[in-house]
């Protein structure tokens, strides 16, 4: 059991079954694409610039973000949006603009002592030298509101990520490096990621959709 102090005072509202059966399903699919890139990296690291092994991440860790992200449209039946863009202050000091989004039943690849957390908030971003990083955070934390989010590193392989946006009025795609606000001054979520890849001479670029839910509930 958690001791007192990690957690908030207060009850919560119990996962109905069918929420349960859910959140195991998507654990399931989660803990299979995270050891699917974890396994191709070994590899890849392990035999040198092989062009079949980078490509078998690159499609390993493209499906663990895609699955991820879409592991948020679960409380989409009750109405809410898990899926935003923030401003968050990173564990290394910065304060950077990133999709945040949360998971209702967290994720054991996620570290943590005990059963994994619920209720987790996490960010995709991605730092010089450390790749593609995950950062989170459960709202049933003490100093949820204190305390910057945790990183994960993923893959040292993800050199950055890009946001697109469709534009109706254009018919048209436009790209920026940091996610942009619209005509009133409010983040807008992307409608898809690209996510560059490099190894030694060999770079890919492979793209995320963002999946898209009814009603914003603050995150941070």
């Amino acid at each position: 059991m958690r001791k007192p102090a990690d957690i908030q005072a207060g009850g919560r509202a119990a996962f109905t079954l069918l929420e349960m059966l859910l959140s195991l399903a998507l654990i399931g699919l989660l803990l299979v694409a995270m050891n699917q890139f974890i396994f191709s990296m070994g590899e890849l690291l392990g035999r040198g610039a092989d062009v079949r092994l980078f490509d078998r991440h690159v499609r390993a860790v493209t499906r663990y973000v895609q699955q991820t992200l879409n592991s948020t449209v679960m409380p989409a039946a009750k109405g809410v949006q898990a899926i935003m863009v923030e401003e968050l202050k990173l564990p290394d000091g910065p304060t950077e603009a990133l999709v945040v989004f949360e998971l209702p039943a967290g994720s054991p690849v996620l570290p943590w002592p005990e059963a994994p957390l619920p209720d987790v908030i996490c960010a995709f971003g991605v730092r010089q030298d450390q790749g593609l990083i995950l950062y989170w955070h459960s709202r049933i934390e003490t100093r949820f509101t204190e305390d910057p989010p945790r990183a994960a590193a993923l893959t040292p392989l993800v050199t950055g990520i890009i946001y697109e946006y469709y534009d109706s009025t254009l018919n048209s795609w436009q790209t920026a490096s940091t996610p942009q606000r619209d005509s009133s001054g409010d983040w807008k979520v992307p409608s898809r990621l690209r996510l560059r890849f490099a190894y030694g001479k060999l770079t890919r670029e492979t793209v995320v959709l963002m999946p898209t839910t009814s009603k914003a509930l603050p995150l941070f």
